[in-house]
C-alpha cells in the first residue's frame, strides 16, 4: 500500500469504480508504457549531457556519473550505446558532444521535463518532490496531457 493510500484510505473505494477499459485500449496502455521504459534512460542521459554542456560548457563522464549516482563503468556503457545510436560523439579522455540528433532529443526531453515540473509546482507540490516526480513522469505523459499541463500552468501564472 502506498503512502498516499495509507493517508487516504477512502481513495481505495474510488479506485474500484473505474472499470477495465476495452481490450485494445488496455493493450495500447501497456505498450505505451513499455515503449517509454525503453527510451527513458537514453533520454535522461542525453538531456543531462545537454544540460551540462549548456551550464558548464562541457559534459564529462565523471560529471554524469556523479549526477546520476552511478559508476563510471555504467556511464561508459551508456556512452557506447549513445554513440552507436548516433546521439553523441566523444574521444577518449575528452568531453562528450551531442550530435544533431542528440541535440534534438535533448531539447525535446528538456521541454517535456520543464512542462511537467512547472505543472507540479503550479499544483503546489514542493520543489524537491516536483523535481523527483517530474524525472519519471516526463517520459510517460502523452503530448495531449503535456499540452493541457502547459495550458494549466500558464493560466495559473496570470
Amino acid at each position: 500500500m502506498s503512502d498516499y493510500q495509507q493517508r487516504h484510505p477512502s481513495s481505495l473505494n474510488n479506485l474500484s469504480d473505474d472499470a477495465l477499459p476495452p481490450v485494445e485500449q488496455h493493450a495500447r496502455q501497456y505498450e505505451t508504457v513499455r515503449n517509454a521504459h525503453e527510451t527513458e534512460l537514453i533520454e535522461d542521459y542525453v538531456e543531462l549531457i545537454g544540460d551540462l554542456i549548456r551550464h558548464r560548457g562541457e559534459a564529462r563522464a565523471a560529471d554524469i556519473a556523479n549526477r546520476m549516482a552511478v559508476s563510471q563503468a555504467t556511464v561508459s556503457k551508456m556512452i557506447r550505446r549513445l554513440n552507436d545510436q548516433g546521439l553523441v560523439t566523444n574521444k577518449p579522455y575528452r568531453s562528450l558532444f551531442l550530435t544533431e540528433e542528440g541535440e534534438k532529443m535533448a531539447k525535446v526531453s528538456r521541454a517535456r521535463h520543464d512542462v511537467v515540473l512547472h505543472f507540479l509546482r503550479a499544483l503546489g507540490v514542493a520543489d524537491s518532490t516536483a523535481r523527483i516526480d517530474a524525472e519519471g513522469m516526463e517520459h510517460h505523459v502523452s503530448d495531449e496531457t503535456l499540452s493541457i499541463m502547459q495550458r494549466f500552468t500558464e493560466q495559473q501564472r496570470r
